[in-house]
């Protein structure tokens, strides 16, 4: 693997940037010494040297960023840094690492995002020469992006300040994959992707999202589709989501979405490339309306279904489906006809080629290592084929591969060992650290667990647990999340807490997720009552959220198929799916969510499970003893005590 060219700016001693008396101290506006963060330091720095994987716990408060930017700064090898959230890629690269280059002058880093992000040269002049814009505002639009188009450096879309997020015309000139022809383009060499990735080859540091970082190594056979440029070690922060994310980048998904997107797009494409075929136009009409067919026949019920009667249902519809795979082959076959076409047109009929395949193998494949699944979400049927288990992939594809990867987060251990997050992503042989959180959480947060509430999964439970929250908001005097592990009963609990508080209430769904926590920051005694898309990525720091409330234990919904088909997996091959996955994977989470309430400090608030088998069952203990040292009470009468002083 390659070396950046860039030696360290100091041959300082970690101790002498990270100590009481060293160059954060000096520079550092808000710099308090962590003896956690030096340990971490340390401990990344080590197995830089050795070539050796690590797994470093790091909680909140601890300063991990700049812990192990330092080390993999003065390591003088270039070092991927993958992100679990978009808000925290973007505060290295704006903030962190303007901030160490004071320190490190001749750093040079990257920030990179999906090719969805980047406009797409060649599209933006194939419109302009036939234009099928709708509106004047879409005109309007156009025209601004034409002009932004001759001196942006980057094609980032986020440069665009009034670029709607769910913009039709961005989508017909965006640099996705699907739509690229690489180096047959006439712009290759003007391409933002290409610039990007000049810009990561020449670069130390290069931050990507896990995203992108998954998306980019379950293609890495296809050497058009790469985006990363070899590099020496990898960082992934917030690396709790890694198993999600990679058994969602190296399944399959098929859609009745996607192949409208390929209808459209060779419409387009015949249009803006003045190419008349009286034998296209009507293969994409047929593969329109054989997919309309195809997806009708999956119930109009909302939500996940288990795929597991695919040859049933084969057997019975085996005439749509026949012709639906027949349709691709057909626009294949006639695109492949057209006489002198341009690359663009190839590219299509290479996507109606891999559509095909997708099809057969989300319907047909026997793998037993993978689950298969059907969702409906609005107008939209999703087909998918999961891995059950990623750990062979992502040892094969990643840890055998790169010689050192430091996985990050605050939440990683359970029950005081990462045995769980070894097992679940095939990591063997790595460093371990947990390191010593740098808030009193004793002092800080209170854990309410009230006795008296009846089991969640009884029927009455959200009545009580709506009394429960009404008084726990009284004594909090709002400034709370209330957070459920499902809409339904989200919105049951809200509905009956509703007039019987006088804080201002927000509900998941009213609004965007950035709209409603900006709303909540602004508004005073505000509560939020949300969903699981809260529990991780929020940062409220101060009085503003006092306390954070929980309905019931995280456990994942039993019946959705991925989570199913891992139990039946862990239960056949011997184990025990409930202790082996369901409480670590609800432990995670629980972490995650109570997460939200101490952020700094000087932050001191509540946090509320209103799930009595934490105390009550005997994998209780587990939690307890992979949760922070909160002091802890079960009486109301204390809460009511230590929100007073808050």
């Amino acid at each position: 693997m390659p070396a950046s060219k860039t030696k360290p700016a100091t041959d300082a001693s970690l101790e002498k940037i990270f100590g009481p008396h060293g160059w954060l101290a000096r520079n550092h506006p808000n710099y308090e010494f962590r003896a956690s963060q030096l340990e971490m330091a340390d401990a990344v720095e080590s197995a830089l040297a050795d070539r050796r994987h690590l797994i470093a716990e790091a909680g909140t408060g601890t300063g991990k960023t700049l812990a192990y930017l330092a080390p993999i700064i003065r390591s003088g090898r270039r070092v991927v840094i993958s992100t679990g959230t978009k808000n925290l890629q973007e505060q290295i690269f704006f903030k962190d690492i303007p901030f160490l280059k004071k320190l490190f002058p001749n750093l040079r880093a990257t920030l990179m995002k999906g090719r969805q992000n980047y406009l797409c040269r060649q599209k933006l002049y194939d419109l302009e020469k036939q234009p099928v814009l709708s509106g004047l505002a879409e005109v309007e639009l156009y025209s601004e992006i034409r002009g932004w188009e001759k001196h942006t450096e980057t094609g980032d879309r986020a440069e665009l300040e009034n670029l709607p997020d769910s913009s039709d015309l961005w989508r017909q000139i965006d640099a996705r994959r699907e739509t690229c022809t690489g180096q047959k383009c006439a712009q290759f060499e003007r391409c933002f992707i290409t610039w990007m990735h000049q810009r990561a080859a020449e670069s130390d540091l290069i931050i990507v999202n896990h995203h992108l970082f998954f998306a980019d190594l379950a293609l890495k056979q296809m050497d058009y589709a790469s985006l990363l440029p070899e590099y020496a070690a990898l960082v992934l922060d917030e690396a709790h989501e890694m198993e999600d994310v990679a058994t969602r980048y190296f399944g399959l998904q098929v859609s009745n979405y996607r192949v409208e997107e390929l209808a459209r797009d060779t419409e387009a494409a015949l249009r803006q490339k003045n190419i008349a075929s009286p034998e296209v136009t009507p293969a994409v009409r047929e593969m329109r309306r054989r997919a309309e067919h195809f997806f009708e026949l999956f119930p109009q019920r909302e939500g996940r279904s288990s795929f597991s009667n695919r040859e049933e249902f084969l057997e019975a519809n085996r005439t749509a489906y026949s012709a639906l795979l027949n349709s691709f082959e057909r626009l294949k076959t006639e695109l492949r006809r057209l006489k002198e076409r341009p690359e663009e047109i190839n590219r299509l009929a290479e996507r109606a080629g891999e559509l095909r395949e997708a099809f057969e193998f989300v319907l047909e494949s026997k793998e037993r290592n993978f689950v298969y699944w059907w969702e409906r979400r609005g107008r939209g049927v999703f087909l998918e084929a999961s891995p059950i288990d990623v750990s062979a992939i992502l040892r094969e594809r990643l840890f055998d591969r790169v010689a050192t990867v430091i996985l990050t987060s605050a939440t990683l251990a359970v029950g005081g060992t990462f045995d769980y997050l070894k097992r679940r992503l095939g990591l063997e042989g790595a460093g371990e650290k947990i390191l010593a959180s740098h808030f009193d959480y004793s002092r800080q947060a209170l854990l309410y667990t009230p006795q008296h509430l009846p089991d969640p999964r009884e029927p009455n439970f959200a009545a009580a647990a709506a009394d429960e929250v009404v008084e726990i908001l009284k004594a909090s005097r709002g400034r709370a999340f209330v957070l459920f592990t499902s809409h339904q009963q989200m919105n049951e609990v809200y509905g009956r807490v509703r007039g019987r508080v006088r804080f201002p209430l927000l509900l998941q769904g009213q609004a965007p997720r950035t709209a409603l926590l900006d709303r909540f920051r602004r508004t005073p005694h505000a509560v939020l009552f949300a969903t699981s898309s809260f529990w991780q990525g929020v940062d409220v720091q101060g009085q503003q959220l006092s306390a954070v409330i929980i309905d019931r234990l995280p456990f994942a919904v039993p019946t959705d198929p991925v989570v199913s088909a891992r139990v039946r997996l862990i239960n056949e091959d011997g184990g025990n799916a409930f202790t082996d996955y369901q409480v670590p994977e609800a432990v995670i989470a629980l972490k995650q969510g109570f997460g939200r309430l101490i952020r700094s400090v000087n932050d001191r608030g509540l946090l509320a499970l209103l799930d009595h088998r934490i105390v009550r069952k005997q994998y209780g203990k587990v939690f307890f003893e992979s949760l922070p040292s909160y002091g802890r009470t079960n009486r109301l009468e204390d809460v009511k005590a230590f929100m007073r002083e808050s």
